[in-house]
């Protein structure tokens, strides 16, 4: 049974701070019973109403997740997560781009447990761990914050830039800050002719 055939029920309310008081750069798990598989089974989640932004930021690599199997559906939870500047032509072309050649492990990467090892196929419950550093609000204006992920195929975490609206509280991905998250990572077993 594949990966996204384990992902179809709801999130958990697990979101947990791993913060200390001598740790100024919170740290916060985002734990999903399984992936949304549609926009309607996205705004069901408790975070979907995108007060969060650590939550958005999860939700960002969920959206992702269902790209190569179903990119319509993928592109509808993008664009509720983007808010008002929706993906441009450019931007799904360069989301098909980062899929080429058999890539779809590089959003699984995200969640806690996937390792090229066990070619990036985490356990239940599905976590990511979302994280602020000590860049996460410099030179950006007020309204901004550059959160972090660590896949399980990188050496350092990704950013992913978020905005808020002001008038509602809501945080969106930023612009096409979601790129960083598609960059290529080492080769999952099963694909890496030298493992």
């Amino acid at each position: 049974m594949g990966f996204f055939d384990n992902l179809k029920k709801t999130v958990t309310d697990a979101l947990g701070t791993s913060s200390s008081a001598q740790e100024t750069n919170p740290k916060k798990d985002i734990t999903f019973v399984d992936i949304p598989t549609s926009l309607a089974e996205m705004k069901a989640l408790p975070y979907a109403d995108l007060k969060n932004p650590f939550a958005v930021a999860a939700l960002c690599v969920c959206a992702l997740c269902i790209f190569p199997t179903d990119q319509n559906t993928s592109i509808e939870m993008m664009n509720f997560l983007k808010g008002p500047s929706p993906l441009t032509p450019g931007d799904i072309s360069f989301i098909k781009d980062r899929f080429r050649d058999n890539k779809e492990y590089k959003p699984r990467s995200y969640f806690k447990g996937a390792t090229p090892d066990n070619n990036y196929m985490p356990s239940s419950p599905y976590t990511i761990t979302v994280a602020e550093n000590p860049y996460s609000r410099d030179n950006f204006s007020e309204g901004y914050l550059r959160l972090f992920l660590q896949s399980g195929g990188a050496d350092s975490p990704r950013p992913l830039t978020l905005r808020t609206k002001p008038s509602t509280g809501e945080w969106f991905v930023f612009s096409d800050s979601f790129y960083g998250l598609l960059a290529d990572i080492r080769t999952p077993a099963a694909q890496d002719p030298w493992a």
